[in-house]
């Protein structure tokens, strides 16, 4: 990089140097043109972003089919809560398995996926509570797909 000062050599005499001087500078503009433009497009994508991960529900193997009733509490989309297709209240859902199914001590929970994990929490903590062990329902594999 060669810089100009404007400075006579040693003895008045404009060197060759002197006569065409390139200045060498960074021109900051477009970069600060691409920059504010990346900024604007982050800003107008932000919200559209959704933050945290997409967790689907986990395909298995093994399929157990059982002709008895079992106590089965389902959570829906919109946060409702439901054993055995009969709507009930958190708070209440630990003493309505004793009472419905007093000889059972799990309980499986299904949720849809799209379902709010809070909700989910909730009523794994509940059932806990009771001492009810919690078995959570799963999709099984569709080995047919795979061939």
């Amino acid at each position: 990089m060669g810089i100009s000062l404007g400075s006579s050599m040693g003895n008045g005499r404009r060197g060759r140097r002197g006569a065409a001087s390139a200045l060498s500078e960074i021109n900051i503009i477009p970069l600060v043109d691409v920059v504010l433009v990346l900024l604007i497009i982050f800003m107008l994508t932000a919200h559209v972003m959704e933050f945290g991960l997409e967790v689907d529900v986990p395909k298995v193997k093994q399929v157990k089919n059982s002709a008895k009733e079992l106590p089965v509490v389902t959570v829906t989309k919109e946060g409702e809560i439901q054993l055995n297709e009969k709507q009930v209240n958190l708070n209440l859902l630990g003493d309505e398995v004793r009472q419905r199914f007093p000889n059972e001590t799990g309980v499986y929970v299904r949720a849809d996926k799209g379902a709010v994990w809070e909700v989910l929490a909730q009523v794994v903590s509940e059932l806990g509570e009771k001492k009810l062990q919690v078995q959570m329902v799963t999709q099984p594999v569709d080995e047919s797909a795979r061939r």
